[in-house]
């Protein structure tokens, strides 16, 4: 990442870190205004710089991919093989051997060939278009027509085009997992972060292939295409793609029946010649022993094995695109995955609502039902969780009515609304982050009644919230009060003297049948690496849970800090890789 400046084609003076940088700096660094671009500007930038696009894997065609099929060993054999039958004159054997390769390959190349334009054809149904700012303008254009020096406009649901930096933003969040496997959306503002930050803590910048949950924002691109983040690990993915381990072994089996073929025939023809045998009867002798050593079907058994297992990993919702990984699949020995979504359910879910104590609280979950449901600022998977916990558990709160809300901001970090009961009185639920909360607070719901927030339940609530924290849960504060009946709006003044009444504890759960299906893998000798951008105490309780067999953790800090050496040491005795750019 500390060079991702650098690389940029277009000029020299994109300074490297740009999360660090000043937006008046970067914007006289890439030559624009927070008006935009020029039109025709923008224009000259595409021209030199190319779309903004992904290189995409360069594919070799129908011929190309016919004429690939014809590349193993055992088939040059056969050729070989069918060749030398048709010299000495045994059509038969030559057309049976032509028509095996040719039943093979074309089985191989109909295979490849159909999931190849299955997945192009995916690819072609999708267009992403971005709101810019031209000539001080708003215009939508498609996102490949960004370029370095743009004002992107962006707003819930729009996809980030490049990588930039936040000019300005307002309730906004970024649901960024593609890249750092965080299932909860991060709140990006304008605030400058540290020069030696990571991409997960880059709260200023926004990346491609990542979307926006809510809010709105204007962005200063910085980097496009293949210079962005996204597109540094699409270079990595377009490179050859090395042999599978099947590919190898057939390669090896092929070359050992070629030196055994050649050693036979020279052995042959040189005691022939030696008992004064005809020559050319001699040679034509030794190449048909060596023919007759030629497994003929062995390419077709393969090709119908491997076609089979494609249609049945197909039935599955799985598009296997070359035939010989099927097999490297099955003989693999350590699986590497990501966590969210993978190992967990990727959704939210309000895992407890509990007391002071920590105990399950039908009161605590009656106001937080409350607060998600009336609340309308921003949208976010937390109050959806709420809502989602409150109908399988069925929380009433059909007698009660909405009367205000105070909205959600990012000075205080809560939202507060005010409802009524069936009876009239109004209750003021404030739900948020837990220190806020706290400090609006001077009383504690007990299994008593309120009592004082005293020195000591403070640090009993905070010590509370940490140990769960650790554990991976995401935790919020609920507090209330009761509040007079007015016709003026309540504001954020109301926010004070607050009772806390306890916590809401949300969490990605992991799927159901994780811990078993690791079980499976480890009795056919898999073992199961995670790699995620999480933090480590999360990841941490995530392998916990799905009972990973042996436990041992490195983050991406101290991953940056080892020698390629010490990481190969490293990576065989690690189990999971947390906080991993």
């Amino acid at each position: 990442m500390k060079s991702l400046a650098k690389n940029q084609p277009t000029d020299a003076a994109k300074p490297n870190a740009y999360w660090h940088q000043p937006s008046a700096t970067l914007l006289t660094a890439l030559g624009t205004a927070t008006t935009g671009l020029a039109q025709s500007e923008a224009a000259l930038r595409l021209t030199r710089d190319g779309a903004n696009v992904l290189a995409e894997q360069r594919h070799l065609g129908a011929l190309g991919l016919l004429f690939a099929q014809f590349k193993s060993p055992l088939v040059v054999i056969l050729i070989f093989a069918a060749a030398v039958s048709a010299v000495v004159s045994e059509w038969i054997d030559a057309a049976v051997v032509l028509t095996v390769v040719l039943g093979s390959t074309l089985l191989g190349f109909l295979q490849e060939y159909a999931a190849g334009n299955a997945i192009e054809k995916l690819r072609a149904q999708i267009t992403v278009k971005t709101k810019i700012l031209r000539d001080g303008q708003a215009v939508t254009l498609p996102s490949r027509e960004v370029v370095a020096g743009d004002i992107v406009l962006l707003e819930a649901g729009s996809l980030i085009p490049a990588d930039g930096v936040v000019l300005e933003a307002k309730d906004f969040f970024v649901n960024q997992a593609v890249l750092t496997g965080e299932s909860f959306p991060v709140e990006k503002t304008a605030t400058l972060t540290a020069a030696d930050a990571g991409l997960a803590e880059r709260a200023n910048c926004v990346f491609m292939g990542t979307n926006v949950r809510s809010g709105t924002a204007q962005v200063l691109i910085v980097l496009t295409a293949r210079n962005t983040v996204f597109g540094q690990v699409a270079d990595k993915l377009r490179l050859r793609p090395p042999q599978t381990e099947f590919e190898r072994g057939i390669q090896r089996f092929g070359y050992l029946l070629t030196r055994v073929m050649a050693v036979m025939v020279t052995v042959v023809f040189a005691i022939n010649v030696f008992f004064d045998k005809p020559p050319v009867d001699s040679l034509l002798f030794a190449l048909a022993l060596a023919v007759g050593l030629t497994p003929e079907l062995l390419p077709a058994i393969i090709s119908i094995t491997l076609a089979h297992g494609a249609k049945r990993m197909a039935a599955r919702g799985v598009l296997v695109r070359r035939l010989s990984a099927i097999e490297n699949f099955g003989s693999m020995d350590v699986l590497c995955t990501d966590k969210t979504g993978t190992l967990t359910e990727g959704v939210v879910r309000l895992d407890q609502a509990c007391d002071v104590d920590g105990v399950d609280s039908v009161a605590v979950m009656h106001l937080a039902v409350l607060n998600a449901s009336f609340q309308t600022g921003l949208n976010n998977g937390l109050d959806d969780a709420v809502i989602a916990r409150a109908q399988s558990a069925h929380v009433d709160v059909a007698g009660a009515v909405k009367v205000d809300e105070i909205p959600y901001d990012f000075a205080r970090k809560c939202l507060s609304v005010v409802s009524a009961d069936a009876q009239g009185t109004r209750t003021l639920i404030t739900k948020g982050a837990l220190n806020n909360v706290l400090a609006l607070c001077t009383q504690v719901q007990g299994k008593d009644g309120p009592a004082a927030l005293d020195a000591a339940l403070r640090a009993a609530i905070e010590e509370r919230y940490r140990a769960w924290s650790d554990q991976g849960f995401r935790v919020l504060g609920v507090a209330a009060k009761s509040v007079e009946m007015r016709t003026a709006s309540y504001t954020r003044a109301d926010e004070q003297a607050l009772t806390f009444h306890g916590f809401l504890l949300f969490f990605d759960a992991p799927k159901t049948d994780v811990a078993r299906t690791i079980a499976d893998l480890a009795t056919r000798g898999v073992a199961l690496k995670i790699i995620t951008g999480d933090n480590q105490h999360v990841a941490r309780h995530i392998a916990e849970a799905v009972k990973l067999p042996s436990l041992t953790m490195i983050t991406g800090r101290e991953l940056n800090a080892l020698s390629d050496e010490a990481l190969w040491h490293a990576a065989e005795r690690t189990t999971v890789f947390a906080e991993v750019d």
